[in-house]
Parts: C-alpha cells; sequence; structure tokens
C-alpha cells in the first residue's frame, strides 16, 4: 500500500480536479495539505503543512507519495530539500516557471526565489505543451534540475479542472508506474 500526501496549488484543488478525484478514491490513504495561506501563499506555512501532512500519511504506511500540482510542486521540492524523507516518490504536474510572465507573483511572492534542486528521490515531472504557466522548455528544465523523469502529456493546458480531464486516467498510470519502481 502507498499513502498519498495531496499537494495542491492556489486555493486548492475544486471538486473536478483530478487531485480531489483521486482523494475521493484513495479515501484514508489520501492526507490533503491545510495551510493558513490558500489564496495568498506564503512558502513556509505551505512547507509546514506538506511536513503535517506527510507525518500523518507516513504513521499510515512507509511508502508515500507526494502528488503536487502546480504551485505545490513548488512546496513538495522545497519540503523534499530540507526534509529529506525516506520512503517518498514525487509526482509533480503543471509546475509553473516563478520566473514566467503570468506567474501570480504578488500573491506567491514567497515563492518567486525558488530554484529547481535535486529531488534526491523517486519522481516524475508531467507537463502540458501548452501551459499558460509555464512553456515545454522551461518544464522540461525543471526536470532536469530536480533529476526528475519528465513526461508531456500533449496540449492541455494547466492540468486542472478547466482541462477537462475528469479522474485522468493517463496521470493515474504515471503515479502507478512512479510508485511501483
Amino acid at each position: 500500500m502507498v499513502a498519498y500526501v495531496i499537494i495542491p496549488g492556489i486555493d486548492g484543488s475544486d471538486e473536478r480536479h483530478w487531485q480531489s478525484l483521486w482523494e475521493q478514491q484513495w479515501g484514508a490513504s489520501a492526507v490533503r495539505i491545510a495551510p493558513a495561506s490558500w489564496s495568498r501563499p506564503d512558502l513556509p506555512d505551505w512547507v509546514a503543512a506538506v511536513q503535517a501532512a506527510y507525518e500523518i500519511a507516513s504513521r499510515r504506511d512507509s511508502q508515500v507519495a507526494l502528488v503536487a500540482h502546480s504551485l505545490g510542486c513548488w512546496a513538495a521540492a522545497h519540503w523534499l530539500d530540507r526534509a529529506r524523507p525516506d520512503g517518498v516518490a514525487a509526482f509533480l504536474v503543471a509546475p509553473p516557471n516563478p520566473q514566467g510572465p503570468a506567474f501570480p507573483r504578488e500573491a506567491a511572492s514567497t515563492f518567486l526565489g525558488l530554484s529547481a534542486r535535486p529531488l534526491l528521490c523517486r519522481s516524475l515531472m508531467v507537463a502540458s505543451d501548452d501551459d499558460p504557466y509555464c512553456d515545454p522548455t522551461t518544464s522540461s528544465s525543471f526536470a532536469h534540475e530536480w533529476q526528475a523523469q519528465g513526461h508531456l502529456i500533449g496540449s492541455h493546458g494547466h492540468i486542472n479542472s478547466d482541462s477537462g480531464l475528469g479522474d485522468w486516467q493517463e496521470g493515474l498510470e504515471l503515479l502507478r508506474m512512479l510508485v511501483d519502481c
């Protein structure tokens, strides 16, 4: 078995988002982070929320998978760099480019200085060819710098609710391959 830590982006993931649908499927095996700063993300608050969710998840199973989307990818990566836990896999989907023109600089100012560093765990970064928050070249660069396997899925925007992926079976299969390694 695997325990999952759900790490959404700004404002969390709505009920139509693949993260929320997966969380429903996983039931008690999933723990969603609960930062106090959903709308105006504060990096230390988000990292503390990842730590708290990880502590709960790791009591449920010795293998934990971080399932991060958008800004949550940066919170997960920063937490991994500091915590260096054992038995963790990171599934990072649609990380935004903190230096890009569409990045929410005012709302997420504490995330601006981050750079991708080796994650030191099994990791897969999934991106879209037409993500408005990060072009494919930059996404590939993040994967390389994180030492994560990179995977482009075609034109699906920000890989969120608006992408119309529903429970995103392709993503679930990618996650299964990551955790079954």
